[in-house]
């Protein structure tokens, strides 16, 4: 029997004071839960959202429309005990992707002086910054049409130039920037690429976005799988019938850098951790957890696993993760006194185990050229400096290598959803017919990976020697030799 316990949204009507870029699931499960906690708690108050999708997902964002903006988050604790929250933080849902259609009304609520922060979840690829050199990618042709069209940009980065640019042609003060992505100090890189856009524009407004707006760091922490209709239909039999609802599970997360001068909710009161330095949080979850994250979905899809919870059932891949993150990603943490890193990896294989989380692999494995950078390859760079083993994280960039051929281990095709994906099916087509050649093709991509680590030959050995493995004896017969070698 499932325990089941509802809390409805039932506060004043709050006007709107944080404007939310990337209505996704990530964003009304966490971040617009935080914001429902806070203003149920005071009965209402002045921080409600306004989110907008940007790119995609119109579709969502009229769905939310024809509720009112209101939906459920239904949070595991396991298969049999959950809480299920309706949400009615988000006052106002906006579509500004396509021809954007409510672009205007998205810069006009962003240039409000009501309006105090800011935040986004738009993805790594969402920021136009090259992942080996941290700078805005210029050339991007979506960047390029807010260069050229700075009025009507359709970027996240574009929107927040012409709104602060609004604002100071007002002599409004700026919104707080705060960003929720996976991306380590996510702030400043935040402040990199509007900073970088806006001196494309004018140089005397980037000076005063560097010099004027904030844009703290922050850690955010819960996984939610992209929704089924098999997650729709066990909530239809538990009496919620909501096509904008989201699942994930009971734990939650969220470290802040406590920078706003234009003032915030008082978040702390509902868990959020205000801190004066984030970065060892946002590390430590982003080399731990989704840096684990990635070892399954790769290695995983090869094998034809499809969730998370399918993959840390099988004693070789928890194994996997236990010596990952125990011994290489630990060991690259700086932590402050008392964090207890043993504890936080048991933690993460528990809640990877829940069982009423459906964790599809290939959602994790998308984008993973944005996302191996900070989730892998500068953690092996510590490692290499300090001759320690590399031996999961190579094996991680083997099996990536190989995802990005289309296929697993077994021959059945799947989509590589990637911003290189064309250049990685060009690598393939060109050095198939050698695994050294198409290694070494993938270690010279600098969109991708620094060249000091791949031209680290210990780095370049231990990733091509995993890839031959994987090739000849697939992902069991692998696993099972790294694992006897650690034991």
């Amino acid at each position: 029997m499932t325990q089941v316990t509802t809390l409805a949204s039932d506060y004043a009507a709050a006007p709107v004071g944080i404007v939310h870029i990337g209505l996704g699931a990530f964003h009304r499960a966490h971040q617009a839960v935080f914001v429902e906690r806070n203003l149920a708690r005071h009965g209402g108050g002045e921080w409600g959202i306004a989110s907008a999708n940007i790119r995609s997902n119109q579709r969502l964002v009229d769905l939310l429309r024809d509720r009112n903006q209101r939906y459920h988050v239904a949070e595991y604790t396991d298969s049999r005990t959950l809480t299920v929250r309706e949400i009615g933080a988000i006052r106002e849902a906006l579509y500004a992707g396509g021809h954007g259609a409510d672009r205007e009304t998205l810069l006009a609520r962003m240039s409000d002086p009501k309006v105090r922060i800011v935040t986004l979840t738009v993805t790594e690829k969402g920021y136009y910054l090259s992942p080996a050199e941290g700078t805005l990618m210029v050339g991007d042709p979506a960047i390029a049409h807010d260069i050229a069209q700075p009025h009507a940009p359709r970027t996240a980065p574009g929107l927040l130039v012409e709104a602060l640019a609004r604002r100071q042609a007002a002599g409004v003060a700026p919104f707080t920037v705060l960003c929720c992505d996976n991306m380590p100090d996510n702030g400043n890189r935040t402040r990199q690429a509007v900073v970088e856009l806006a001196r494309e524009r004018d140089p005397a407004l980037a000076d005063w976005i560097a010099e004027s707006v904030a844009f703290p760091c922050s850690m955010v922490d819960r996984i939610v799988p992209a929704m089924t209709e098999a997650d729709f239909a066990r909530l239809r039999e538990l009496g919620v019938d909501d096509p904008a609802a989201v699942i994930c599970e009971a734990f939650a997360q969220w470290v802040v850098e406590d920078d706003f001068p234009q003032g915030r909710p008082d978040w702390e009161h509902e868990g959020v951790e205000m801190v004066a330095d984030v970065a060892p949080f946002e590390t430590m979850k982003l080399r731990m957890l989704n840096g684990s994250h990635s070892l399954l979905a790769y290695l995983g899809a090869l094998d034809g696993v499809e969730t998370v919870f399918d993959a840390v059932s099988r004693t070789d891949f928890s194994a996997l993760l236990r010596h990952y993150m125990r011994q290489e990603a630990a060991a690259t943490l700086a932590m402050p006194e008392g964090t207890d890193l043993k504890a936080y990896a048991d933690s993460l294989l528990a809640r990877f185990g829940n069982d009423s989380l459906r964790h599809r692999l290939h959602q994790i494995a998308m984008d993973g050229s944005q996302k191996i950078p900070q989730r892998w390859l500068q953690g092996a760079q510590i490692r290499l400096e300090a001759d320690g083993d590399i031996a999961c994280t190579a094996l991680g960039v083997a099996a990536w290598i190989r995802y990005t051929a289309g296929s697993d281990l077994h021959g059945h095709r799947h989509a590589v959803d990637d911003p290189l994906a064309g250049t990685f099916a060009a690598l393939h087509d060109r050095h198939g017919d050698s695994q050294e050649s198409l290694v070494g093709a993938f270690l010279a991509e600098e969109a991708v990976f620094p060249p000091a680590l791949a031209s680290d030959a210990r780095f370049s050995q231990a990733v091509l020697a995993a890839y031959r493995s994987l090739q000849a004896q697939g992902v069991t017969a692998t696993l099972a030799a790294l694992n006897d070698g650690q034991d």
